[in-house]
């Protein structure tokens, strides 16, 4: 166990910087000036102390997402419920120890909508001596690379050919450059042809779930949110909000003679506003000397596109996430509750609230959209949540029982403009979850609403995937368990943040000073 600072300096200074992407140039709220921000590496079982400089007019926090925090809820980033915000010309120190997890993560701001900007990878090596349980065998290559492409974040990581870990190098964000018709697109280093590379993907979309593919390639899934899981193929991935997936990608035996497009778009099942363009980077083979010197002129190479599913194509996303299982193996074996000593029904959806005076609002009919649990949308309070906990003044400004289940029952996953509801309901939408201070694992999920009798008899107690970030199916529910072995103060919201605001909740709840009891947790999109 170590002490791991950030090189020189030893902090994340938040500073606005020019920052320039697909050819467009704006002052951005960075860290360290780069966007994405830093990539951070350590170990299983380091210390980390980073220091937080705030140097914009914004207050800023800074979540470790996926991080157990065990004991160290403070350092955990939500503004006002785990910390103050750090103030302009302030500081914070987060001390954390990481306990049991390797893999790929990533770090954000936990405050309004600074998350689109402020946000990088937090990659967890296994303990010195321990290798990566992932096979077949990654290459050994060059040094790491990183690729923002809208809103996905892409690494590749280099890894010895016995499946053995390596040190991973810190390396400059890739370089802007067009293509031969002029456009302007994301490069990544060359790969070579006959090779194995680890893929590290993060989704820091604020809102969107997303389809993520490269052209005539198969990725293999070997980790999802810092677990290891029993590895499939595919050609196309889902990916959520918050989520992070690690693939292999075995490139073609040899030089291909073409360019392919690394591409994104969203998954959509909801009815509000959305971007529905695609992303792209381009995937490109390093040619052999013998190669080079054979030709006589530049070559124009052809780039192919990946067919990315239709955007609501909820069958693929059902699909995918019924291949993932947890590795399950006597060194990482899948601790499942088989009982439980609470249980929780929450609903999640997607409403809408009157727009306020003198503002434009998306929502039918000039609304503003609303996400609830249990059809309930955080109100903003006059006092923060921490002071008024610090100063024991909580009285109608938040309380700790929150009801286990929705106070008035409904049709969850059907809509009707006419419902008897506190909100309006717009209709069913895939609606990440993210489950601050643990993991859980989700042992059920299907369509319509959830039938307690029935449907628990089809769990899975065996092998289900383990993760902190869930898409509820559109229409449909999901059931997680978890070991509640953490005490302080949690949170549990809902992805996207559609009504994010300056006191961090995004429509979600605290869990103060729960006990170490088995927790099921069943939720419904609505």
């Amino acid at each position: 166990m170590g002490v791991y600072l950030l090189p020189s300096p030893a902090f994340l200074a938040v500073v606005l910087q020019n920052v320039t992407r697909l050819c467009k140039t704006r002052s951005t709220v960075t860290v360290n000036g780069k966007f994405p921000g830093p990539r951070i590496v350590a170990r299983e079982g380091d210390r980390l102390l980073i220091k937080v400089v705030n140097h914009v007019q914004n207050n800023i926090s800074i979540h470790w997402h996926g991080i157990r925090q065990l004991r160290s809820g403070w350092a955990d980033g939500p503004a006002y419920i785990t910390q103050c915000p750090i103030q302009t010309g302030q500081s914070y120190v987060y001390n954390y120890t990481i306990v049991g997890q390797r893999g790929t993560l990533w770090w954000h701001a936990h405050i309004s909508w600074l998350r689109s900007t402020i946000y990088g990878p937090l990659i967890i090596l296994p303990k010195l001596g321990t290798p990566l349980s992932i096979c077949p065998k990654p290459y050994k290559g060059s040094s790491d690379s990183s690729l923002e492409s809208g809103s996905m974040q892409i690494q590749r990581q280099s890894l010895t050919r016995q499946c053995k870990r390596v040190e991973a190098q810190m390396s400059p964000m890739p370089t802007l450059s067009t293509d031969f018709q002029g456009h302007c697109i994301t490069a990544l280093p060359k790969v070579k042809a006959g090779k194995t590379y680890l893929l590290r993907l993060i989704n820091a979309a604020l809102n969107d779930e997303l389809f993520f593919s490269i052209a005539n390639h198969t990725l293999t899934v070997v980790d999802v949110d810092a677990v290891y899981v029993k590895p499939f193929d595919t050609e196309t991935l889902l990916i959520a909000p918050g989520q992070t997936t690690n693939v292999l990608l075995t490139t073609k035996p040899r030089h291909p003679n073409a360019k392919f497009f690394m591409s994104a778009r969203p998954y959509v099942t909801g009815q509000g506003t959305f971007d529905n363009s695609t992303v792209a980077g381009i995937l490109e083979y390093e040619e052999s000397p013998e190669t080079i010197q054979s030709r006589h002129s530049p070559k124009k190479l052809p780039i192919y596109k990946p067919s990315l599913p239709p955007l609501n194509d909820t069958s693929f996303a059902t699909n995918f996430t019924s291949k993932l299982r947890s590795l399950a193996s006597a060194e990482f074996p899948a601790n499942v509750p088989q009982k439980f000593d609470r249980q929780f029904f929450f609903t999640v959806g997607l409403g809408t609230n009157p727009c306020s005076k003198n503002q434009t609002c998306q929502g039918p009919n000039g609304t503003k959209f609303a996400a609830s649990v249990s059809n309930v949308s955080f109100v903003m309070p006059t006092k923060a949540l921490l002071q008024a906990h610090h100063f024991g003044q909580s009285k109608g400004v938040y309380s700790p029982n929150f009801p286990t289940s929705p106070l008035v029952p409904f049709n969850y996953t059907a809509w009707s403009s006419s419902c008897r509801t506190p909100a309006s309901i717009l209709g069913a939408e895939s609606h990440p979850l993210h489950l601050h201070g643990f993991n859980f694992f989700v042992v059920g999920q299907g369509f319509g609403n959830f039938d307690p009798k029935k449907d628990p008899g089809n769990f899975n107690l065996v092998d289900p995937v383990e993760r902190n970030t869930v898409g509820v199916p559109s229409g449909g529910w999901v059931a997680i368990r978890f070991l509640a072995d953490n005490p302080g103060w949690c949170m549990v919201h809902a992805l996207p943040s559609r009504s994010a605001h300056k006191q961090g909740l995004e429509d979600g709840l605290g869990c103060p000073g729960w006990k170490a009891s088995q927790s099921e947790a069943v939720s419904s999109t609505s």
